[in-house]
């Protein structure tokens, strides 16, 4: 059994101290010892795979116990959280951390708090995606047109010189796939020029 003290901070403008201060007191005040820290310095909109986090999920055990000084500092989503949380949960891995007072392990205890976490992560889920699209239903209701401005980026669009023969290839009965093959691109970058176009 492997206790870990796990320590992240967004930049380089924030210190360790604090937290390894918080944990190092909990360990003492709890009689454990700290046999292991792993500290970093990255936001967590990183990809798991590329923080330090990630490497330790992959090699705690059973019987091993990770602390954090808050849940926050594991992931900034609770669906993240969630995923972390289940990964440890499933390897009997228990996860501490300080600020809620959490105690989770393989019991029945933790197994409903889990349970409880991964409802609230598909209610938020699923009201950031009805958030999502009542924003854009908003915009097109407005006459918005979605995506990248035409009039903004129209250097930028790979076919905006050829406009006018791709209109005239339109008005001749071409296809979007014959266009594609005639300008050596591929038929969703005609289909999109053309959406964007209004034709």
């Amino acid at each position: 059994m492997a206790v870990i003290g796990y320590i992240r901070v967004s930049s380089n403008k924030q210190t360790w101290q604090h937290q390894r201060h918080e944990i190092g007191l909990f360990a003492q005040n709890s009689q454990i010892q700290i046999d292991r820290w792993v500290m970093e310095t990255i936001t967590s909109r990183q990809p798991l795979n590329k923080r330090k986090l990630g490497k330790l999920l992959d090699e705690v055990q059973s019987g091993d116990i990770l602390i954090a000084a808050e849940i926050s500092r594991l992931g900034r989503s609770l669906l993240e959280v969630m995923r972390i949380l289940e990964t440890c949960l499933n390897k009997n891995c228990k996860v501490w951390t300080l600020k809620e007072n959490y105690r989770l392990g393989n019991d029945i205890q933790s197994k409903v708090m889990a349970f409880a976490f991964g409802l609230s992560a598909e209610i938020e889920r699923n009201l950031i995606s009805q958030r999502t699209k009542a924003s854009l239903d908003s915009l097109r209701a407005t006459g918005r047109r979605l995506g990248r401005p035409y009039s903004a980026q129209s250097r930028k669009l790979k076919l905006t010189r050829n406009a006018k023969k791709i209109k005239e290839l339109l008005d001749n009965g071409f296809t979007k796939y014959k266009i594609a093959k005639k300008l050596s691109v591929s038929p969703s970058t005609v289909s999109n020029f053309i959406t964007r176009m209004g034709w």
